[in-house]
């Protein structure tokens, strides 16, 4: 199998031309090369193939096999692998995700428009709606779900001394940009123990789709620290749906401006949850890290 590893901002797939030649059993494979001992290493497998709808479609798989409905930072580099492949050379270019098509504006590090290196995303309007997310919160059918008590509805057992260290505002916010989000502030991103209480809020029964876990912390009105744990995958260096959707609940929460420059551990992103339409735009970097022929074997 012919592949590329890409990375948008330490957050790491690898990318399979899907025009060429289909893939069989995607899960399967996605796990064994996203293994960083057995295999090429990664956050997942992403399938660039051909759309009814758009450009190009992404079809992508999380580390654990599991389908991803969107990733913003692999969005970034569907576009500069389709651009650079010769697949889809359009700017903007319209891709085909599950959550919907998504149109994304490339730029360029050099004269003759060969070589993406950034982009600009269109991620869409925030899904608010609890139904929608989805969050199954006993007696709460419409209407944000904004700093809502956590301990309401997740039982929080832990030592309470990770809490204190990292300041914890126990009230969660949720949203989706095409896939779910909760979102918890906090004075100090670093201090949380995002191993052990990742996977636990993850699999909470008030997220039948388990949920993608954020902590984030504000030191300013346009700046954001955060750290996360992606359903499916772990601890990832970045995470380009989460990154919008804490722009989204710290702007719905007054914690800050609408747009934003968000730290992650892999670098930064751009955000802005615009106005005029309530669509949220990031931009940030997508990088190549080498190509080759994957010859290994599936390990179940």
């Amino acid at each position: 199998m012919i592949f590329t590893k890409m990375h948008g901002i330490g957050n790491d797939y690898i990318y399979v031309n899907g025009f060429d030649r289909p893939v069989e059993n995607p899960p399967a494979i996605a796990r064994a090369v996203s293994d960083r001992h057995f295999g090429i290493g990664g956050d997942g497998l992403v399938l660039v193939l051909p759309s009814s709808q758009a450009d190009v479609r992404m079809q992508m798989f999380n580390a654990d096999g599991s389908e991803g409905m969107m990733c913003g930072n692999a969005i970034r580099c569907v576009a500069k692998f389709a651009h650079e492949q010769g697949l889809a050379r359009a700017n903007p270019v319209k891709i085909e995700t599950a959550s919907g098509v998504k149109t994304i504006e490339k730029f360029f590090d050099d004269g003759d428009g060969q070589n993406v290196s950034a982009a600009t995303v269109d991620m869409g309007r925030p899904i608010l709606t609890p139904a929608e997310i989805p969050v199954k919160l006993p007696g709460k059918l419409d209407g944000p779900i904004a700093d809502v008590p956590l301990e309401k509805y997740i039982p929080m057992n832990s030592p309470a001394a990770w809490m204190e260290d990292c300041g914890l505002d126990m009230r969660m916010t949720c949203v989706s940009m095409g896939n779910p989000h909760v979102i918890i502030f906090c004075e100090n991103v670093d201090a949380v123990p995002l191993e052990q209480i990742g996977p636990y809020l993850e699999t909470q029964p008030i997220f039948p789709d388990r949920i993608n876990v954020h902590f984030a912390q504000v030191p300013g009105p346009a700046e954001i620290k955060m750290r996360t744990w992606e359903r499916g995958s772990g601890v990832t260096l970045a995470c380009g749906t989460g990154a919008s959707a804490v722009c989204v609940a710290a702007a719905m929460t007054g914690r800050a401006e609408r747009s934003v420059t968000i730290h992650l551990p892999g670098g930064d992103l751009d955000i802005q949850w615009r106005q005029e339409d309530d669509n949220v735009l990031m931009t940030g970097p997508a990088a190549e890290v080498f190509s080759g022929e994957w010859m290994g074997k599936i390990r179940e």
